[in-house]
Formats: C-alpha cells, sequence, structure tokens
C-alpha cells in the first residue's frame, strides 16, 4: 500500500501574544505539559528578576535557574541540575542565547523543553539546533525541536529594537538558503524536500511585502510566525538546509574571523544580499535589499564596520565553515581576486 502521509512533528502548543509570560502555569496546563510533575525554568542575567517574578504565582513550586551565558560549559551546568532535579519539564525564558542554552541542557537531561521567547533576533526559536560557544569558536549542535512554543510580545516591545529588527535578516535568509539547496539537487543531485523549502519561503515572503515593522504587534506576530515556521522547516528536513546557505556560511566565517562584528541576524541579511549579487539574480535582490533598508538592517560590510577586506577574507572562509555543503559560493568558486573584485562591485552599487 502506498504512503498516503507523512507526520510532521510540530509544537503541541504555539502562541504569539502580550502576557504569555505571565500566564505561562495556565499554558502549560491547559496543554497537559506539565501536571504532576516539578517543573524548571530557566532565565538570563538580563530580566532574569522580572521573570522570576512574574512566572513564581502561576508556577508555585517551579525552581528557577539562572543561564549565565550562552555556552557549552553553561548548557552543561544546567543539564547537570535538571538531571538531579527529577523535573518534568524545563522552560527556558529569554532571548536566544538562553533558549539554545536551555534546549540543550534539556537534550543532556533527557527531558522536554518549553521556549518562551522575549525577543525575535533569529529562528533558534523553534529549530531542533542550539547556537553555543565553545573553546573553539561558536558550533552548531542538534537538540529536539521544543515541545512548546510561546512568545510574549510584551517583552519583544521592550527588548532592543536592533535585535528585534535581525530577525528579519534571518528570515530573509531563507530565500537563499532554499536556492542554493535547489542549485545542489540540480548540479550534485543532491535530494531536495520541497515541503521543507516551501515552509522556509513561505516564512520569508509574508515578511517581504509588508509596510510596517517591528513597533506594531500585527508585524511583530508575522515575524515570531515567520521565524518558528523557519525553525519548523529545519525539523521537517532534518537538517538547516532550508534556513541556512551561502550567507549563513558567510555569518559563520565573519564570526571566526572578526567575532562581535554583529548579531545573527544582521550578518545573515547581508550575506544574503551578498548572495543574490552573485547569482545576478536582480529582481530578489532588490526585494532584499528593499526589505533590509526598511527595517533598518546593514546591506554592505561598510554597515557591519568590516572593510571590503575583511568582507572579502569572510566569503573566501565561507565554504570552510560548512564542509559538504553546496552553495552558490561553492558553485562559482571564485579565487581571492575575484570575490574582491565582487565586494567592491558590490559596495559601489549598494554603499551609500
Amino acid at each position: 500500500m502506498p504512503l498516503l502521509a507523512r507526520m510532521l512533528p510540530a509544537p503541541i502548543q504555539m502562541e504569539v501574544r502580550r502576557g504569555a509570560v505571565a500566564e505561562l502555569g495556565a499554558l502549560l496546563a491547559d496543554s497537559r505539559v506539565a501536571t504532576s510533575g516539578r517543573v524548571a525554568v530557566a532565565v538570563g542575567p538580563g530580566q532574569g528578576d522580572h521573570i522570576e517574578t512574574l512566572i513564581t504565582p502561576t508556577l508555585g513550586e517551579a525552581e528557577v535557574f539562572r543561564v549565565s551565558d550562552g555556552s557549552v560549559e553553561a548548557a552543561v551546568s544546567l543539564g547537570g541540575d535538571l538531571r538531579k532535579g527529577a523535573f518534568e519539564v524545563v522552560v527556558g525564558v529569554g532571548g536566544g542565547k538562553t533558549i539554545d542554552t536551555t534546549k540543550y541542557a534539556a537534550s543532556l537531561a533527557g527531558i522536554p523543553m518549553v521556549a518562551v521567547a522575549t525577543n525575535l533576533s533569529h529562528d533558534g526559536i523553534c529549530s531542533p539546533t542550539a547556537s553555543l560557544v565553545y573553546e573553539g569558536g561558536k558550533g552548531t549542535f542538534g537538540v529536539p525541536m521544543p515541545l512548546a512554543v510561546l512568545v510574549d510580545l510584551d517583552f519583544v516591545h521592550k527588548a532592543p529594537q536592533s535585535l528585534v529588527r535581525s530577525g528579519v535578516g534571518d528570515v530573509l535568509a531563507n530565500l537563499s538558503a532554499c536556492d542554493d539547496w535547489h542549485l545542489a539537487n540540480v548540479e550534485l543531485g543532491e535530494p531536495l524536500d520541497g515541503l521543507a523549502c516551501s515552509m522556509a519561503r513561505t516564512a520569508a515572503e509574508a515578511l517581504l511585502g509588508r509596510p510596517d515593522s517591528v513597533e506594531t504587534d500585527a508585524f511583530l506576530t508575522v515575524l515570531a510566525e515567520s521565524l518558528i515556521l523557519s525553525g519548523m522547516s529545519m525539523v521537517v528536513a532534518g537538517s538547516s538546509r532550508p534556513a541556512s546557505g551561502g550567507d549563513h556560511e558567510i555569518m559563520h566565517a565573519v564570526d571566526q574571523l572578526f567575532p562581535g562584528t554583529s548579531n545573527h541576524g544582521e550578518l545573515a541579511g547581508v550575506g544574503t544580499a551578498f548572495c543574490y549579487f552573485l547569482r545576478e539574480d536582480e529582481d530578489r535582490l532588490k526585494q532584499v535589499i528593499r526589505c533590509l533598508r526598511q527595517h533598518s538592517l546593514p546591506v554592505t560590510p561598510g554597515d557591519l564596520g568590516l572593510t571590503t577586506q575583511q568582507f572579502t577574507e569572510a566569503v573566501s572562509l565561507a565554504p570552510a565553515t560548512r564542509p559538504g555543503r553546496y552553495t552558490i559560493l561553492e558553485h562559482l568558486n571564485l579565487g581571492d581576486s575575484e570575490i574582491r573584485d565582487r565586494v567592491e562591485d558590490y559596495v559601489r552599487a549598494f554603499g551609500s
């Protein structure tokens, strides 16, 4: 008998609204996530005290842990605490570093994790990966997808706008990543998951034509849903393929060569625009550049504080950051002088 459908993993609950943190206990009970066992809550250093004050009345005896940073060491330490406490579930409340650290810790402890996002800087909210710092730099680790995902718009509105806007850049990268996957399918015969691509691309297309920005609940809701859908596309694909291509290779190279240059989404946005410049896809390039500028995101290396030479070095190193991944960078296989010429052309075309 032919397979009539495939089962798709998805969070058992997803909510994007104001007040989600304050009503966390009720939301967990309603979704049957935590009904009888102990609940652990991991919060970041920034708003930990305020978050603890909000959740204590609804979660009762929940034990609150402080996540010091987004490192492997912090995740391993939290994982050990979770194992000792015999918790039913751990809730990670905060930005990307706190959520990624909690995801990895939950996987080490063998318990489910609920993500409660107070920022929208990248698609790690619902992804099956955790980006963590270790001695050798920054790495991406496979983890189970969160069991439930909540986004509290009250907190998002209070977050630094530059970080919230950067989520737009990370979602736009899906367009470039999916084009890279199609390229690998044509050139190398790499299997392509059309559903994963459709989910990732739809998430990006939802943002391209919107006239509003991070000041409105309506836009933040769409951004949050796009980031969650992007994360789910990676779960469907079984890898980061639909959301990470040459754009993210450039981002990882910048992180490696010039750490602290900028955040994840801003680097991914510039990488996306440059990859479309390399593809000579003028229509899509115009759309991406217009969207980046609309949301006050960087467009050129200079906007990131990088020189032309530094960005050239990053593009040259980029393929080595994801060995085995075929993107427009591997396809063109440009030499250092050719890369420098393309970067200079890009800066002349789009620099202020």
